[in-house]
């Protein structure tokens, strides 16, 4: 039997109750249960988005696509394909969903090419509302895009209007996480001035991306150096390759060159481990604020365009007010749960209200000294 289920001494029963167990009943019932994640892909094409995802999970989630020619790209239109892949890693499964968007930006005319993206995210937050609502809830499929890897093209000098466009138009349903493609393009100062300038230009346009959650003060020195590592590192370049090569009598994955070898896990040639850190140990980070945050403002306005109320949007951790920045984390969850209470009891309060003005002819038929 094991050490969790033997009966407790006389002085174990005393010091102690047993629920410091606790976290590993939810660890095994999380690992029995299995993770599910969606992580959406857009940029143009030819910026090795694919090549990208399939170096960061080891796996290739694309063995039949075919890349139509320019001809084709130039009338064509966005299309959304969603490829699905289990991982197993030391016993913990992960339902990865990866959704591919190709065509975007293809089209000559590339005005509101993004539509078709904008849509198949409202109709996964949708679906999940569905299913939340209906009578069995047990068995839920998560399909909500919990992050976006936005591609910029390096050799832009910045963001283009149409990147300025899309992102500010799905900055409030997604987690954004921009991501410079192709930086063995560049040199390191050019690379550190076009971070600097994308960075500029998400400020100035008030594009709230994905922020990292600050470090409590009890958290570990070294977690607290490499969350302020990922911080800087944003806007994450990478490269990708999924060919492996001899350097120095080891294998790594990295692209040939005349004059060398880039290497893709070396964090001195880019920020491909660091953006592999940031999906995998803030994950669920991801999908907090986007069931906390994304999911309620969706959930907010289908409540109101019901009842006729005005929603109140809830703000990233990026764009806030200063009276919201003084306040904790803990302090703005009661105040936003306080505001929906309210705003539930005065609709159950309506809903009263009509229900006696319905029962008010029945109502007057009855003896009240009976």
């Amino acid at each position: 039997m094991s050490s969790e289920h033997r009966q407790l001494t006389s002085n174990e029963a005393t010091d102690c109750v047993g629920f410091a167990n606790l976290p590993n009943q939810v660890h095994r019932k999380s690992v029995k249960k299995g993770f599910e994640f969606t992580l959406m892909v857009v940029g143009e094409s030819g910026l090795g988005k694919s090549t990208v995802i399939n170096s960061l999970f080891l796996t290739d989630l694309y063995p039949h696509r075919v890349i139509p020619s320019a001809q084709e790209k130039a009338v064509s239109t966005v299309n959304i394909e969603a490829s699905t892949v289990e991982i197993e890693e030391r016993g913990v499964k992960l339902r990865l969903t990866v959704v591919d968007t190709p065509g975007y930006s293809d089209p000559i005319n590339a005005n509101n090419c993004f539509e078709t993206i904008i849509n198949y995210v409202d109709c996964q937050y949708e679906k999940f509302l569905l299913d939340e609502s209906g009578l069995n809830r047990r068995h839920i499929q998560d399909t909500r895009v919990h992050c976006c890897f936005y591609f910029i093209n390096p050799i832009g000098h910045g963001l283009k209007p149409l990147d300025l466009q899309f992102m500010k138009a799905i900055d409030h349903k997604v987690n954004i996480v921009p991501v410079i493609a192709k930086a063995d393009t560049l040199t390191k100062s050019e690379l550190l001035t076009l971070k600097a300038k994308v960075m500029e230009e998400i400020k100035k346009h008030q594009i709230q991306i994905y922020t990292l959650p600050d470090c409590d003060d009890d958290e570990d020195e070294d977690y607290k150096l490499q969350c302020k590592q990922l911080k800087e590192a944003v806007p994450f370049a990478v490269i990708g390759s999924n060919v492996m090569l001899e350097v120095r009598s080891r294998k790594v994955r990295g692209r040939m060159y005349p004059w060398g070898v880039v290497e893709v896990e070396n964090p001195e040639h880019c920020d491909f481990i660091k953006l592999r850190t940031m999906l995998i140990a803030h994950m669920q980070d991801l999908q907090e604020v986007t069931q906390e945050v994304h999911y309620e403002n969706f959930r907010s306005q289908k409540i109101s365009q019901a009842d006729g109320s005005v929603p109140r949007i809830r703000q990233s951790r990026m764009i806030a007010s200063d009276k919201d920045d003084k306040l904790s984390e803990k302090e703005r969850m009661l105040m936003e749960k306080e505001a929906e209470l309210k705003r539930m009891q005065e609709m159950i309060t309506r809903m009263q209200a009509e229900m006696m003005k319905k029962s008010s002819p029945s109502s007057s038929c009855v003896n009240v000294n009976g």
